[in-house]
């Protein structure tokens, strides 16, 4: 059985998984120590907000001009630029008093290259580890970056207090400095998953794979789901006018933003992939308008001063916990068979928040909705059965696009969900919207993961047949 130890002896993934975790540590004492600064600077709400979430949205504008980078460059020269370009930012704010607008363009411009570096990092992992210790990667880094970001909070509000917001801006460019030598002289230097798919040569069929290219030209590795017969393209029925064909046209026709575009666009095309994607996206970006609730529904509620902090901690750290009992204890057959309820299990506590005043037995304590929280972000760990769907239904040779696709759409839908949910909570009472939110987490429990349960039947119908239940096989069928 596949162990976290295990999972750590493999160099490349740890030296990711090191790295990313010391970033995650310096960006979130640099968000903080900014949002600070910001707000001492004009003392508005608004403008230190914004100074808090600017990096979110201009990833979705980087994903769709510049992800074809992720699988055009190679991947630890560009993780290396990735840090140095946060550095700099960091180092920036710190020593040159720039005016606000400046500083939060500065800001937004970086935030461009995040889902390409991210994207490049999350390809490297998927490519090192295989089977079930992916899932177990997978898991071990959503623990470490949710530990990452609660003792940056708490960090930076220590830091900020001791040496001051621009000094301790500079120590969070100090820990992108090391994570980027740490990468440069700790991580193999791979080629490009582009020019690695350019080199293999053609299948011996003269065949290209069916999956959708993000990368322009497209890949001339073989075929995963087995030979292609004679006089087709591969044994699955194929869908006029492919996503693969119309992108590998516009990569050998036009630029960079092109081929990003359309790439991101083929996947998008993709039933699976897309499938897959809403699966991680929705559900927490439902919880994460919720939790912007938490501080205007405590206050309404008249809990006492620091009552919203626990509330906020509390899904955190379910998700640790969630992560490490899914991942170490569920069998992967298990943990996709759970995906649908898990979702349940995020969107089902949040009902509790809507009850009104008047019903009976009053308004839940909070000590019990801290609890809930918890059991919400235990939920969380349904992501660890849609990761090895995901990374197997994408093209060798566009994961880093695809991964990059990924983390820009989460990020996209948990900037815009906080402020859709403060806008409607000027209509109605906030616990009232965070049941509601609930409520739309559980209707995608609901025809969340019919797919994975049909991959899991399929897979054991093949063995018991003997055909040894192969992945691709599988895929094939679902297509149908």
């Amino acid at each position: 059985m596949t162990t976290y130890t295990a999972v750590l002896r493999d160099g490349t993934f740890r030296v990711l998984f090191g790295t990313r975790t010391l970033s995650i540590l310096a960006d979130t004492l640099r968000i903080v120590a900014f949002s600070l600064l910001v707000y001492a600077a004009t003392d508005s709400p608004a403008l230190a907000a914004l100074a808090y979430g600017i990096g979110f949205l201009p990833q979705l504008v980087g994903a769709s001009v510049l992800g074809a980078l992720a699988d055009r460059i190679r991947p630890r020269r560009l993780i290396v630029l990735g840090y140095l370009a946060e550095a700099a930012v960091a180092a920036v704010l710190a020593a040159v008093a720039l005016p606000v607008w400046a500083s939060l363009v500065l800001v937004a411009a970086a935030a461009l290259l995040t889902p390409v570096f991210m994207g490049a990092q999350s390809a490297l992992i998927a490519e090192a580890l295989t089977g079930d210790a992916y899932v177990l990667g997978r898991s071990l880094s959503n623990v470490a970056s949710s530990l990452a970001q609660l003792v940056g909070m708490a960090g930076a509000g220590v830091a900020v207090a001791t040496v001051g917001g621009r000094n301790a801006m500079l120590l969070a460019a100090v820990g992108h400095v090391i994570a980027a030598v740490w990468t440069r002289l700790a991580l193999a230097d791979r080629p490009a998953p582009a020019s690695a798919a350019a080199s293999s040569g053609p299948t011996k069929t003269g065949r290209t794979s069916d999956r959708p290219s993000t990368t322009g030209p497209a890949s001339d590795e073989p075929t995963r789901r087995g030979a292609a017969k004679k006089g087709t393209a591969s044994d699955e029925p194929t869908r006029k006018g492919t996503a693969r064909d119309a992108t590998a046209r516009v990569g050998k026709a036009h630029g960079l933003a092109a081929a990003s575009w359309h790439g991101n666009a083929a996947l998008l095309r993709d039933r699976t992939i897309r499938r897959l994607l809403l699966m991680q996206w929705l559900p927490p970006a439902f919880i994460t308008g919720a939790e912007a609730l938490m501080v205007p529904y405590a206050a309404g509620r008249g809990f006492p001063a620091g009552v919203a902090g626990w509330l906020l901690a509390a899904i955190p750290v379910g998700m640790v916990a969630g992560n490490l009992l899914v991942g170490r204890l569920l069998a992967p057959a298990r943990r996709e068979r759970l995906v649908p309820a898990l979702i349940a299990l995020m969107g089902l506590p949040c009902l509790a928040f809507a009850i009104p005043s008047g019903a009976a037995g009053g308004h839940p304590t909070w000590p019990l909705l801290a609890a809930a929280l918890v059991v919400v972000g235990v939920g969380a760990a349904f992501g660890l059965g849609v990761q090895t769907a995901f990374r197997d239904a994408l093209p060798a040779n566009g994961r880093g696009q695809a991964f990059g696709l990924l983390s820009t759409g989460l990020m996209t839908a948990q900037g815009l969900l906080p402020a859709l949910a403060g806008l409607l909570a000027e209509a109605l009472r906030p616990g009232l919207v965070v049941g509601l939110l609930g409520a739309a987490t559980l209707l995608t429990a609901a025809g969340a993961a019919p797919g994975l349960v049909r991959r899991q039947d399929r897979r054991e119908q093949q063995q018991r047949a003997g055909h040894g239940g192969r992945d691709d096989e599988v895929e094939a069928l679902l297509r149908r």
